[in-house]
């Protein structure tokens, strides 16, 4: 018989492979201590409540895992939430299908998202720049063709399955970040997108369209930002010109983030912002149920991001010493 080596249990090592593995205990222990200061916490009405919450910024954050990871970022992403819905109702009005005007929606995100890419990257304008100035272009445009009025949602089947039922949008969250998942960890455009993240000159030296690929993922996560506008619309049966806006679009990259994402590019797992969005959740419900002021949530908020950015260079610098 040979000798096998029984390994230790190391949680360092299991942090530095798998740093949303941290990020989901921090929930295990927030669920706990919820549910001891309030005995509502885990109830359905109050898990439906919880994934309302999270949900759409969880479906944007998947889009800007990817841009995080190849060195982007778009910040008008949450006016792209804002606008796809009105799109979508004023091709419904028209009298065609529903399904056409969110098929029509969804194309204008992507086009707003190719107009970004191509900006950004062709003409070397930073995203941040870029998408800023894309996050005021869209929210007056959205006020503009809203008059700045809500308006309910089309009564229709699509609708219902959509976004109508209890828990459509969390369904539709992890479905959508099981693709990302199985896009970024098991295709090339994946491994591309982690390459050109990592040392963009190289990948360019290696073959890789680095532009194919950055402008790819700007349309990816305008998509994902209509798509979950539309969800969204469908499930509070209102479309309201200020939803989502600077809010959803902090708070998916704020989820990226805690979820292990570098902001410097190269690294970050679809899994992580998933869990990344699920924290933020429970915690926003959780002070909502203990009473606890709004504005405790912004700063825990803030101090996650500064705490997990410190956390992620030092991890980084763990990896290459234990070569990880």
């Amino acid at each position: 018989m040979s000798d096998v080596k029984k390994r230790r249990f190391d949680p360092l090592a299991l942090l530095l492979r798998a740093p949303e593995a941290g990020i989901a205990f921090v929930g295990v222990i927030l669920i706990i201590a919820f549910e001891l200061s309030s005995s509502n916490f885990i109830t359905n009405a109050n898990i439906e409540t919880v994934s309302q919450f999270f949900a759409p910024w969880a479906i944007i954050a998947c889009g800007e895992i990817m841009l995080l990871i190849c060195g982007e970022v778009d910040l008008s992403v949450g006016q792209v939430f804002a606008l796809a819905p009105f799109i979508m109702h004023a091709v419904a009005l028209a009298g065609v299908p529903l399904i056409v005007g969110v098929i029509v929606a969804l194309a204008v995100s992507a086009f707003l998202g190719l107009c970004i890419g191509l900006i950004s990257v062709l003409l070397r304008v930073p995203s941040f720049i870029t998408t800023l100035g894309a996050l005021l272009l869209i929210n007056g445009i959205t006020l503009t063709f809203s008059g700045g009025f809500p308006v309910d949602t089309p009564d229709n089947l699509l609708g219902t399955i959509l976004g109508g039922w209890q828990y459509s949008e969390i369904f539709w969250a992890i479905g959508l970040a099981f693709v990302m998942h199985m896009v970024l960890r098991h295709t090339r455009w994946g491994l591309h997108t982690v390459a050109v993240g990592g040392n963009a000159t190289g990948a360019a030296e290696a073959g890789i369209h680095v532009a194919r690929i950055k402008i790819g993922n700007f349309i990816t996560c305008s998509v994902l930002g209509g798509f979950a506008g539309i969800l969204n619309a469908f499930h509070v049966t209102s479309i309201d010109p200020n939803a989502g806006g600077s809010n959803v679009m902090f708070l998916a990259i704020a989820s990226a983030v805690i979820g292990g994402t570098s902001l410097l590019g190269g690294s970050g797992t679809i899994l992580g912002g998933l869990v990344g969005a699920a924290v933020l959740g429970i915690l926003q419900d959780g002070f909502t149920l203990l009473g606890i002021n709004a504005f405790t949530f912004d700063i825990i908020t803030g101090a996650a991001i500064l705490i997990t950015m410190i956390s992620n260079v030092q991890i980084a610098d763990l990896r290459r010493r234990r070569r990880i």
